[in-house]
């Protein structure tokens, strides 16, 4: 597939761009209660991007949503968008929210997670779904999975 890269993407207001430069890792869907929250939906929307393809290009986003150890969530400081997530000891991606980006469409959910706390009408279109988590050793196989997919 051709993912028509660099491609550049913004929080809401603009103050805060990113861009992408590197081909998409994993898109998923997550339906925890938590992204129900931060993205005031039924789920949030992701594609993992590693992380030398990724960069800040204008702005200073700040740590918002959880502030704990474990993940990072960043934010435009003006919009509060929440534009990408950086989980602690796997740094060699970026999660970043689909919709920043432009063309967000060409980003379709491949996997979509924490289905157990999924809302009933909530609808991806999906190929694998998850309780929880997929374990950390399951992702090089979705990872693989993914690329022939959209090859």
């Amino acid at each position: 597939m051709d993912w028509k890269l660099p491609r550049q993407g913004a929080c809401r207001c603009g103050q805060v761009t990113i861009e992408v430069r590197a081909a998409p890792m994993l898109t998923m869907a997550c339906h925890c209660t938590g992204c129900q929250k931060m993205s005031a939906s039924a789920f949030s929307l992701s594609v993992a991007i590693p992380t030398q393809g990724f960069a800040v290009t204008r702005g200073e986003p700040v740590v918002g949503g959880l502030h704990g150890p474990d993940v990072h969530h960043y934010f435009c400081p003006h919009c509060m968008t929440w534009m990408f997530t950086k989980p602690e000891g796997m740094d060699w991606f970026v999660n970043v929210r689909t919709t920043m980006l432009e063309g967000a469409a060409d980003f379709a959910p491949f996997l979509e997670t924490y289905v157990s706390e999924k809302l009933p009408f909530a609808q991806t279109g999906a190929q694998r779904s998850f309780e929880g988590f997929p374990a950390l050793e399951d992702y090089e196989g979705l990872m693989a999975a993914f690329r022939q997919s959209v090859e």
